[in-house]
């Protein structure tokens, strides 16, 4: 037994020795003998948040619905300016991406056409809409094709949420889904580091966000009309500037400051009077709805359901 022992030992010393001679003269070419090899350095996961209005070219609401006659083209224009921050995000040393299809129906953007390694989530059924998926795992938040907030005299598009909700305050703060989205990355320390959209819209988020890099890929002229960049050369500087934003992005501590008292105004008072059996709620005025939230988070479900899932017709 012994001498069979040793002979099995003397064979495994010899294949250790010889799997590391053999991974010592496999070293990639150009390397430096007697170095040890530079470890590598862990990339930055980077959050992007895509809405439609504020995409580039795109004006005219065929363009940003299904039932339009010109949506393929808003879909191709969507799925390129994400694209051209996917690139910038990379080169700024981004290794994973996930991208939320946040307008509408949420299911907008190509997934043939878009960029990997990306992953996309897509579809409107998700309790943190515009900010699924978003936690405190990554390091910078993107937020590319947003609007101005409801009511904007300026503002291509201007809404918040959809087209029932005239303003919304937290803790006294009229914002818009830029502000808001911007306090929830804020929430679990994500630097919302890049806008894209009209001038109008990234000038409103970077009231929240102020150290965002804004993206300003055409001039609103009023609700409806525009001054369009050229495509080519507004996503050169979506590329360009995500780049910048991405690799000088810097993770701060979670921001909870709750908790979080929501006033949302309505533009008629059919909402709030169903909503108004909700026992957390409370109801001011006729077309108005309040509410406290612990956390960002749950605000933004909560107000989440007010608009989109409650229907008195």
């Amino acid at each position: 037994m012994r001498v069979k022992t040793f002979g099995l030992l003397g064979v495994l010393v010899v294949a250790i020795v010889g799997i590391q001679l053999f991974a010592l003269s496999g070293q990639e070419a150009g390397a430096q003998p007697g170095k040890p090899s530079t470890p590598a350095q862990p990339g930055k996961r980077v959050y992007i948040s895509a809405d439609i209005e504020g995409i580039s070219g795109v004006t005219g609401a065929e363009q940003t619905s299904a039932a339009g006659a010109e949506y393929a083209r808003g879909r191709r224009l969507m799925t390129e300016d994400v694209n051209a921050a996917i690139r910038g995000a990379l080169d700024g040393g981004a290794t994973d991406i996930l991208v939320n299809d946040s307008h509408g129906s949420m299911r907008n953007i190509l997934p043939e056409e878009l960029s990997r390694p990306a992953r996309l989530i897509s579809h409107s059924f998700k309790p943190d809409g515009m900010m699924e998926g978003l936690d405190e795992t990554f390091d910078a938040v993107i937020l590319v094709g947003y609007h101005a907030k409801a009511d904007s005299p300026v503002g291509l598009f201007a809404h918040t949420g959809s087209g029932v909700v005239r303003d919304v305050q937290i803790n006294g703060r009229s914002v818009g889904e830029g502000g808001m989205n911007t306090l929830v990355a804020a929430w679990y320390g994500v630097p919302v580091v890049m806008v894209t959209g009209d001038d109008v819209a990234v000038a409103q988020v970077k009231e929240v966000a102020a150290e965002a890099r804004g993206v300003v890929v055409k001039r609103a002229l009023n609700q409806r009309a525009a001054e369009l960049r050229p495509l080519a050369e507004a996503r050169e500087d979506i590329q360009r500037t995500a780049r910048e934003a991405v690799a000088g992005a810097r993770r701060f501590a979670p921001r909870r400051t709750g908790p979080y008292r929501w006033t949302v105004s309505f533009r008629s008072s059919l909402i709030p009077e169903v909503a108004a059996a909700i026992p957390c709620v409370e109801r001011p005025s006729p077309d108005t709805l309040s509410f406290s939230a612990e956390s960002m988070p749950a605000g933004y479900r909560m107000f989440r359901v007010l608009y989109r899932y409650i229907n008195p017709d």
